[in-house]
């Protein structure tokens, strides 16, 4: 069976990777979670990756929906009240 254009598929290899067991959050990088790139992202609770490009967040920093806090937040004084 060929495929489209005569190119052969490609074969699939595993991407390298490796486990690091830390015992505390401060042992993670300041950068963990961004790409060579900039780019930022995330997982939720249900396993969706969620990907937020670097110029789209910087774009959006003086935005007033981010001078304001989010609405509905309980008060915790030190976290979210001064």
């Amino acid at each position: 069976m060929s495929s489209a254009g005569g190119r052969q598929p490609s074969q699939s290899r595993a991407i390298p990777t490796r486990t690091v067991a830390l015992s505390d959050a401060a042992q993670l990088p300041p950068d963990y979670c961004t790409t060579p790139g900039g780019t930022l992202f995330s997982t939720t609770p249900g396993g969706t990756r969620i990907i937020y490009d670097r110029k789209f967040l910087l774009d959006r920093r003086n935005s007033p929906m981010a001078q304001t806090p989010p609405c509905h937040l309980p008060n915790i004084p030190g976290v979210t009240s001064p």
